[in-house]
């Protein structure tokens, strides 16, 4: 079947590309840098089940984007292996005409009882947060003392599935640093892309300061005093992380750099959170409540109007704006709420 599609553009002239969907904003993780447990603790108020999307409800969401041009969709978290029945979400959406590529973040905890489930669904790939590869630095970080066992089996299983794999690294001074080279080492020639990430500004409680963050270049650096490495080409448009191979043919790395290298310019992402509102940036404070007009009754005529209108008006170039100091003071939606 053949999609009808109308590429829509923002005020800056980027195209619609990719829907971030939050199916959960629970986690069975209490991160430093996104849910600490001296905020989230065992008794955090989550989100009632009746104030998520419905199965439906994001379907309906999906297919109207598709129409806008959407054609990758990721879903994500908190936890998202956390919400009931997930792939039988995944089979809907991998039948919506234009929709090319469904991903999913996980801490890979749940995986090896659900990985051939999400494959036979029609998943193609899972991006796995693991932040240290030593235990000592891995259970400090995770808030709940879980070892690093449970995501290697996570990443396995995975494999095993034929599932393609990447792990995401969040790096932050004073936290693990010390684990950019291990990681590094642990990874090389698995056919296994690892991807370090800088220490963000996402949400409001992860105490970010820009002398917490291992710049790029540093841990490019790093990693190519011991393993030398080379840039390679993005793989298509407005691909997040810088890629680098390593010279010996053993596989490649990435940095996703939004702190030290902007890149709002190529942004083709809307986010949906847990919560159901719409958010054109990850750093935004407020968001587009679709939930609520779901739930009123909006036509699909209506809907995609009004989706249409938002993208068109966007004017979201945070990390440019960051550097200016713009909004020092802002107050930006969780982590736990958006995903990644």
């Amino acid at each position: 079947m053949v999609k009808e599609v109308t590429p829509i553009t923002d005020v800056f002239g980027r195209s619609l590309r990719d829907l971030r969907i939050s199916v959960i904003d629970k986690c069975n993780f209490r991160c430093t840098y996104c849910m600490p447990k001296e905020i989230f603790g065992d008794d955090y108020p989550f989100l009632p089940e009746s104030e998520l999307l419905s199965f439906e409800e994001i379907i309906r969401v999906a297919k109207t984007f598709a129409k806008l041009g959407v054609e990758k969709i990721r879903i994500t978290g908190g936890e998202p292996l956390l919400r009931k029945n997930l792939d039988q979400l995944i089979a809907k959406l991998t039948e919506i005409p234009g929709i090319d590529d469904i991903a999913l973040t996980t801490n890979a905890v749940l995986l090896p009882k659900r990985a051939t489930k999400l494959k036979e669904a029609g998943l193609k790939r899972v991006n796995i947060s693991l932040d240290a590869i030593d235990d000592d630095v891995f259970t400090k970080i995770n808030g709940r003392g879980v070892p690093i066992r449970p995501v290697l089996r996570g990443i396995e299983a995975a494999k095993q599935a034929g599932l393609k794999v990447k792990v995401n690294m969040v790096v932050k001074k004073g936290m693990n640093e010390s684990q950019i080279l291990p990681m590094a080492r642990y990874f090389k020639g698995k056919d296994i892309i690892l991807r370090y990430i800088e220490f963000m500004d996402v949400g409001n409680h992860n105490g970010w300061d820009l002398n917490h963050v291992i710049s790029k270049k540093q841990i490019i650096d790093r990693i190519h005093e011991e393993m030398p490495i080379e840039a390679a080409e993005e793989n298509y448009y407005g691909e997040v992380a810088s890629r680098f191979r390593y010279q010996d043919g053993e596989g490649e790395i990435g940095v996703i750099s939004s702190v030290t290298d902007s890149f709002c310019g190529t942004c083709t992402r809307i986010r949906l959170s847990a919560d159901g509102k719409l958010y054109t940036c990850l750093f935004a404070s407020s968001g587009y409540d679709l939930r609520g007009r779901l739930r009123d009754g909006i036509t699909d005529e209506e809907l995609q109007t009004n989706l249409t209108g938002l993208w068109k008006r966007r004017t979201d170039r945070y990390s440019d704006e960051r550097a200016e100091r713009k909004h020092e003071n802002r107050k930006k939606i969780e982590m736990s709420y958006i995903g990644g």
